[in-house]
């Protein structure tokens, strides 16, 4: 009980502690394998059917960074994080179904004729729906997975924003993206030179509605 009550504590630390920082060390280089164990993290997330749509650009050169600069619409984290991550949305995620569960099924997840069943109707009921709601369901579970990300981040030490302020056309153009591909947002991931601001929250009784709701 005592190590599930610290557990909840830290955990709760970390989300009251989290915040959007905008002001980054830029002498602070998080190694690789640092992002790569916060990724790995965050791509526990959940998403639709299990098909995992995320994926992800980690932008840490600097002349790359400057490139983004003006796409970023000159936000300064841009080239004084550690790193941009760049999330984008798989539209056609569903043609990995075979591949996803196909490995459940290795791992002794779950017997392999569920998982070819689950894999066939995957493919088919997500391939036969319009781009816009692909589209959609991209978005959700981008989202998902940047605020695991972030969740993450902080757990670690590190500080962490998401910028939805970026001309998407250009940075599809800059990295060659194809359109089966969407983007989700950028995060900006470091170390904080200046503390984010804290902020407020509504009532609680003003956003939540039980067994019903009231505009």
């Amino acid at each position: 009980m005592a190590s599930e009550l610290k557990v909840e504590q830290e955990f709760s630390k970390v989300i009251r502690e989290r915040r959007s920082v905008r002001k980054y060390d830029s002498s602070w280089k998080i190694p690789d394998e640092e992002i790569k164990e916060i990724l790995a993290e965050a791509i526990l997330a959940p998403s639709s059917s299990n098909l995992q749509p995320w994926r992800f650009i980690v932008i840490t050169d600097q002349e790359i960074k400057a490139k983004l600069l003006p796409i970023a619409h000159n936000q300064a984290q841009t080239t004084e994080s550690s790193a941009m991550i760049a999330v984008l949305g798989d539209t056609e995620a569903y043609s990995n179904a075979e591949t996803i569960y196909g490995q459940a099924s290795a791992m002794g997840l779950m017997p392999e004729d569920v998982a070819a069943t689950m894999a066939k109707r995957s493919r088919e009921g997500y391939s036969s729906l319009p781009k816009e709601k692909l589209e959609d369901i991209a978005l959700v579970d981008g989202g998902l997975v940047s605020m695991q990300l972030m969740l993450a981040a902080k757990a670690r030490g590190y500080d962490t924003v998401p910028m939805g302020g970026y001309d998407a056309a250009a940075l599809k153009e800059l990295f060659q993206i194809s359109d089966r591909y969407i983007p989700v947002m950028l995060i900006a991931l470091g170390k904080a030179a200046v503390e984010g601001r804290a902020t407020n929250r509504l009532p609680l009784e003003d956003v939540v509605h039980w067994n019903g709701f009231q505009a």
